[in-house]
């Protein structure tokens, strides 16, 4: 076989890198995605956990550091999945700039429009310090209303009310117990999925870590 030929051969047919980057919550560090991780690993998606200060650092810095990592990681196509705040955070990278490779999005228990959880908890002593920048800025801006065309972006929610947010007082709509479930939810989303899992339980329920798979592999959730 001449050479060149078979060298050009593989390369054709070389499998296509996908990799994922992980953007944790509030008050917890990047290991809080190892389970998630964990999960899709298995199924062939190499994955990256971003680990920035979701209190001490501004939405602005914690954006900025994100698309930089982004840019770092190895793969043809780099797709996102944010918990909570993360996801926050990835929606304010996307306002600022796309890396290159950025595929698809996936937001788990996002507070998009802002959380009401967050509002409650600033009202006490010490209380916007204790949320932190990144949400405080989200609250300033008064939180998104849409999701920018060109990057295909899933939302799941949690229906179970089970959580934190709870101790601050009753919500009146459908939430996992931190996030209410209107609060994932904006225009120009790809698809938006309800599941009966706790604010907590999304990062390590395996019906969320299917769904997340089957977003990023096509361009929407499993009905």
């Amino acid at each position: 076989m001449d050479e060149s030929r078979g060298t050009r051969a593989v390369a054709r047919f070389a499998p296509r890198v996908i990799s994922v980057v992980t953007v944790h919550g509030l008050w917890v560090r990047s290991g809080a995605m190892a389970i998630l991780r964990h999960r899709l690993e298995p199924r062939g998606l190499t994955v990256r956990e971003f680990d920035y200060p979701s209190v001490t650092s501004s939405l602005t810095v914690n954006a900025r550091a994100l698309a930089d990592f982004v840019d770092s990681v190895p793969g043809d196509t780099i797709h996102l999945v944010g918990h909570s705040t993360g996801g926050v955070v990835i929606r304010a990278m996307l306002d600022q700039r796309v890396p290159a490779r950025v595929g698809r999005v996936v937001c788990i228990g996002s507070p998009l429009r802002g959380s009401r959880t967050g509002r409650r908890f600033a009202r006490l002593p010490g209380g916007p310090r204790m949320i932190g920048q990144s949400l405080g800025e989200l609250h300033a801006h008064g939180g998104f209303d849409s999701w920018p065309a060109g990057v295909e972006a899933g939302s799941i929610a949690g229906s179970l009310p089970f959580g934190l947010g709870l101790l601050f007082g009753p919500f009146f709509a459908p939430n996992d117990g931190t996030v209410a479930v209107a609060e994932t939810l904006v225009a120009g989303l790809a698809d938006h999925l309800v599941l009966r899992v706790s604010h907590m339980a999304l990062l390590w329920s395996p019906r969320v870590a299917d769904q997340v798979e089957h977003f990023l592999l096509n361009g929407r959730f499993r009905r």
